[in-house]
């Protein structure tokens, strides 16, 4: 009986989460959280239209407010190949959503103690070290012929730096500078490889610019999720399981679709809609490979990522399982670039009327903007045309998953107005 008792907590943890991982979002409708289901379902029938008409293959949407779904509906095809239905349970390449997970799962570690944003990013990855790095400056020489000259770093690259792209790393498929060019030179992304071993590739390389000076859309955080290895002693998606997936019922998301039995809904682009940057291609989730990109390589479903939306919308909690404390998620949903970082360059795909905070864009103007939004309102999205947002103003958020890479910035748009539009009260 004595040792039956000394197993009752962690059991009674266990049915806990269990529990919360088998719950779903309350539903409710449109009209009852204050939105107009014919404004809604405009979105979908664009959807429809285009879908039959060859120039999106199909998405799926998702809308909550007051802490209800009141909208989630499916449209066009899963698969272009196969003429498939879209359903609402699509499997989804999240791509650059993956970088808010592995901010998030980042500042659990910061919470314990286990990291603080101001540490050097050498204390935990000692490649990064800064007498080992170098910024790449371009320079023009008498012919008029560019060159890359190295100069020392003014400062170490932080832990606050990865999560809000100050870093200086950058991407080689996003742009031609010499330093992008480098990248590419070096095939960063050729093989299969760890986390460790990305991390390692990278630091061999030079930053596009001085620490803490300017955004810059990067691997930032592919090396944030190393230092989540480091600092827990776990793999990233195991720390994320454990802490993240697992406790909110998000069990379709992950880096690989391995359950043969779920294969068969993953969402695939037109075959001629397969680029992604300067000549990457969107690979196959079906084959698992040892990368855990933290910046890019997870898969979910729009309910699943709804339930870490909701999450945040709550400020750190979800049935009963905090993840993260009220002020931490305030902390992280506000602006950390200020005046002093530049952030108006070609990558920065927030764009007029937001800034950056950790993990998140962060709108700090209504009127700059050419969408529709709140202040405070904060967003990222993928590269194959997956979106989300979340709007604490108006107690809501929204998430939309399509794959097309050339759809991807007009689709983000186009429904983030529709879904403001469909706001009756």
């Amino acid at each position: 009986m004595n040792r039956f008792r000394r197993f009752m907590p962690a059991l009674i943890a266990l049915l806990a989460i269990s529990f919360s991982a088998a719950q779903e979002l309350p539903r409710a409708k449109p009209s009852e959280v204050g939105l107009s289901a014919e404004r809604l379902e405009r979105i979908m029938t664009l959807v429809k239209e285009e879908s039959s008409k060859g120039v999106v293959p199909g998405a799926v949407l998702l809308v909550a407010r007051h802490g209800k779904v009141a909208w989630y509906e499916a449209a066009g095809e899963l698969d272009p190949a196969t003429k498939s239905p879209m359903p609402r349970d699509a499997i989804f390449r999240v791509f650059s959503m993956s970088k808010p997970i592995t901010t998030v799962s980042a500042m659990i570690l910061f919470e314990q103690g286990k990291i603080a944003l101001e540490d050097p990013l050498a204390k935990y990855i000692p490649a990064f070290s800064p007498r080992a790095l170098k910024v790449g400056v371009e320079k023009t020489d008498a012919s008029g012929a560019k060159t890359l000259e190295l100069e020392p770093l003014r400062r170490p690259i932080t832990i606050q730096d990865l999560m809000r792209h100050t870093s200086g790393l950058t991407y080689g498929i996003f742009g031609n500078s010499l330093v992008k060019q480098a990248y590419n030179k070096a095939k960063v992304l050729d093989g299969d490889y760890t986390n460790e071993e990305f991390a390692g590739r990278i630091a061999k390389l030079p930053l596009q610019f001085q620490p803490g000076t300017v955004w810059e859309y990067s691997h930032s955080a592919d090396i944030l999720g190393r230092v989540v290895e480091v600092a827990s002693g776990m793999p990233l998606y195991d720390f994320e399981k454990k802490n993240l997936l697992s406790v909110l019922g998000m069990n379709e998301t992950g880096f690989y679709v391995t359950d043969q039995a779920k294969q068969s809904r993953i969402s695939e682009p037109f075959p001629n809609d397969r680029t992604i940057g300067i000549g990457a291609q969107i690979g196959d989730p079906r084959v698992e490979g040892k990368w855990q990109s933290g910046g890019g390589g997870m898969v979910s479903t729009a309910m699943d990522y709804a339930k870490f939306c909701q999450m945040m919308l709550n400020r750190g909690v979800l049935n009963g399982h905090r993840i993260l404390s009220p002020k931490t998620v305030d902390f992280m949903t506000t602006d950390h670039l200020g005046a002093t970082i530049a952030h108006d360059g070609p990558t920065f795909f927030a764009g007029p009327g937001y800034s950056f905070g950790l993990g998140f864009a962060v709108r700090v103007n209504e009127g700059l903007a050419a969408d529709n939004g709140s202040v405070g309102d904060y967003t990222w999205n993928g590269v194959a045309g997956t979106n989300f947002w979340v709007d604490p103003k108006e107690d809501m958020f929204v998430v939309f998953m399509i794959t097309s890479p050339r759809a991807r910035t007009h689709y983000m748009t186009l429904v983030r107005n529709m879904v403001y539009a469909a706001i009756e009260k």
